[in-house]
Formats: structure tokens, C-alpha cells, sequence
């Protein structure tokens, strides 16, 4: 990719300064010094200068893929770190690259959940754009991930939690997490989230009945009694309507 842009670079220049028949030339000393094609007339020389550029090309599309490779990785070792800046500014340049792989919006989305709490109103003001400018980012990276892949189940949950946790925008949060729960029927941690959601909304019927779903089913005890404990929430708000 640098090596076609700079060859770019080096045409244009040439265009304004020396005029199209020098560009031209230019053009065919850049093809010698790239590929070693010099002006093919002959039906082998055609098929030999195909070769050479074909190859070139592959070469430039194998570097580029590399390249690509060695920032998601460079992201993920910032992500383990837990330098979450950094680890978003690599996987935005890995995006560059692989603009259509759903894992990379998907960690763009929790990178930038993890700067989101680190953006204090400093200056005291009562408002917090860049907060609220982060929370904006994890979701657009959240959806784009599913646009791409609509059965991803983490970024299905991470939605679904940015929803009901950090936005207040539970109603949005409940049709993601009913489909999480089509795919991973005992993901309980997105049954706490959608029951939450329910509550929240006023289908105490729903929420009520995932938390019994919980309590039925896991094996961890703490999580079994904090469901018990919320189903008793729920009733009691539904029995003082």
C-alpha cells in the first residue's frame, strides 16, 4: 500500500512539473524499478510483464494483510494491559485493513465503554460530552458488528448492557438480548440483563419468570439467591400497581 502510494505521488509530481510526455517516461522508469517490466511487445514478453505485475500485486496484498495482522495483535496486547486507549487507536488502524470483521468493531465498542469511565468532568461543568461521545462510539461499533454478523453473541450482550447500564435505554436493550438467549439459552448473565430490562419497562411477568429460569438452572449459589432476590423485587413492585 505505501509503495503504490508513493508511486502515486511521484506520478503526480511528475504531471505538474514536467509535463505528460516526461510523466510517461516517469511512469516506465517506475515500472523498471518495480517489477523490472520494460516495454513488453512480443506475446511472451506480454505474458512474462502479466507475471511480474501479478506477482507485485501479491506481494503488496500479502504485506498489507500481515501489516493488518501485527495491529490487532499490538491491540490485543494493549487490551490485556488494560490500556484501553492505545488498544482502541490499534484496532481503529486494524479496521483500516479488515473493515468488514466483526470482532474488531466489537472490541472497539469495549475499549471505548472502558474510556467512557475514565472521562471525568474535570472541570466540573455538570456535563460530560467526550463520557457521552465514548458511550456513542461503543454503540455504533456494537451495531456495526451485529449489522455484520446479526448472531454475534458477545456483542449482542455488550449492547444489550451499554443499553440497561450506561444509556437508561432499556427498551432498546430487550430485543438483542432476546436473541442473545435464542443462541446461548443459558447465558445468565444476559438473563440478569434482559430481566433487569424488563423490570424496568414494566413487564414484571417477563422478568419475573427469567429470574426463575436462573434460579432453576444455576449451579452458583450467590447467583441463585441474588435471582430469588430480585424476583422478589419484581413482584413486590407489580403487587403495588
Amino acid at each position: 500500500m505505501k509503495t503504490i502510494k508513493f508511486l502515486f505521488a511521484l506520478l503526480l509530481l511528475s504531471v505538474v512539473f514536467f509535463g505528460c510526455t516526461k510523466s510517461s517516461k516517469t511512469i516506465i522508469r517506475m515500472q523498471k524499478l518495480e517489477t523490472g517490466v520494460s516495454s513488453p511487445t512480443t506475446e511472451a514478453e506480454l505474458k512474462d510483464a502479466i507475471k511480474k505485475y501479478q506477482d507485485r500485486i501479491a506481494d503488496i496484498q500479502l504485506s498489507d494483510t500481515q501489516v493488518g495482522i501485527w495491529y490487532k495483535m499490538l491491540a490485543v496486547r494493549y487490551l490485556d494491559a488494560k490500556m484501553y486507549g492505545e488498544a482502541m487507536k490499534n484496532f481503529q488502524i486494524a479496521l483500516q485493513y479488515y473493515p468488514a470483521n466483526q470482532n474488531l468493531y466489537y472490541y472497539v465498542g469495549i475499549c471505548a465503554g472502558y474510556m467512557s469511565h475514565a472521562a471525568l468532568d474535570y472541570s466540573a461543568t455538570g456535563s460530560n460530552p467526550e463520557r457521552s461521545n465514548y458511550l456513542k462510539l461503543a454503540e455504533s461499533a456494537y451495531l456495526r458488528a451485529i449489522e455484520i454478523e446479526p448472531r454475534y453473541a458477545r456483542a449482542l450482550y455488550a449492547i444489550g448492557v451499554l443499553y440497561v447500564m450506561e444509556l437508561d435505554e432499556c427498551e432498546k436493550a430487550v430485543p438483542y438480548l432476546e436473541t442473545l438467549l435464542t443462541i446461548e439459552k443459558r447465558n445468565f448473565d444476559g438473563m440478569f440483563v434482559l430481566a433487569r430490562a424488563y423490570y424496568v419497562i414494566g413487564e414484571y411477568d417477563k422478568a419475573a419468570a427469567l429470574y426463575d429460569n436462573i434460579a432453576a438452572n444455576t449451579k452458583d449459589q450467590a447467583r441463585k439467591a441474588e435471582a430469588q432476590a430480585n424476583k422478589k423485587i419484581v413482584m413486590d413492585a407489580a403487587y403495588a400497581k
